[in-house]
């Protein structure tokens, strides 16, 4: 039976007794149950592993480097599975200490399985969203790496920090512009139409992408912000038109 095949009251039973039982095993330097609840095959005892692990480490600062030294025991693992929920626990650490796990983070950059990178995507999410100031400073160091996948990885992670504050990522995506793989040149087209949308968002979007000189990347960018506006027109805050109108007028000025 499936997690969310349990009423409530259940499901929170359950969860209660994953996060008692990781915390006693941190205190007695096991790591057996971790292992189990880390590598279940449902996704949602996993999301109740690695969330209890954040909320241990904010509760208990005494337990910082046990946690740590667990992540780094676990992530040695052959399952995916482990090393997955690993990166979505330094995901959750990493909102109130980036540099604790910014060393397992690299590591997973490069991990043979996708589900392991795309975890790293889903917490560089997260931080760069929240914790800013440090996590950005490690996008922009692999942000132009040789591997085309860290580079999609890395332009991926940018995208919530930018649906509010375009103006802290813009300067690394246009780092981006001349990109040649398409994969990752894709990634980064979509990542400004996600970035445009919001309230106050697309004039911020639009006056950097002015200044940028790759005009027909420029261009994809325009029409996705475009598309977007009439994909997410629930939770856009302009129409499409407007939208369209907006963009007109402002690139109309810019014309050489």
């Amino acid at each position: 039976m499936g997690f969310y095949d349990l009423d409530k009251e259940q499901r929170d039973l359950i969860v209660d007794k994953i996060r008692n039982d990781i915390h006693d095993e941190l205190i007695n330097n096991k790591i057996e149950k971790t292992t189990t609840y880390f590598s279940d095959s449902d996704t949602y005892i996993r999301k109740a592993a690695y969330l209890s692990i954040g909320k241990i480490f904010n509760a208990n600062k005494d337990l910082h480097q046990k946690i740590i030294s667990m992540l780094d025991m676990l992530f040695l693992s052959d399952i995916y599975y482990i090393r997955q929920t690993v990166i979505n626990s330094c995901g959750e650490i990493g909102l109130k200490d980036f540099s604790i796990i910014e060393a397992l983070l690299k590591k997973a950059l490069f991990d043979e399985h996708h589900a392991v990178r795309n975890a790293v995507i889903g917490a560089l999410k997260k931080i760069i969203e929240k914790n800013p100031k440090p996590s950005l400073v490690f996008a922009k160091r692999y942000l132009l790496h040789t591997d085309k996948e860290i580079r999609r990885e890395i332009c991926h992670g940018l995208e919530l920090r930018g649906r509010k504050y375009p103006q802290d990522i813009l300067p690394l995506l246009k780092e981006l512009q001349y990109e040649k793989t398409a994969r990752v040149r894709n990634m980064l087209i979509h990542v400004i139409g996600q970035i445009a949308y919001k309230k106050g968002c697309l004039s911020v979007v639009a006056a950097d992408l002015i200044g940028w000189e790759n005009k027909a990347l420029v261009k994809e960018a325009v029409d996705e912000i475009i598309l977007v506006h009439d994909s997410y027109k629930n939770f856009a805050a302009l129409t499409q038109q407007q939208a369209i109108d907006y963009l007109a007028s402002v690139f109309d000025k810019h014309k050489d």
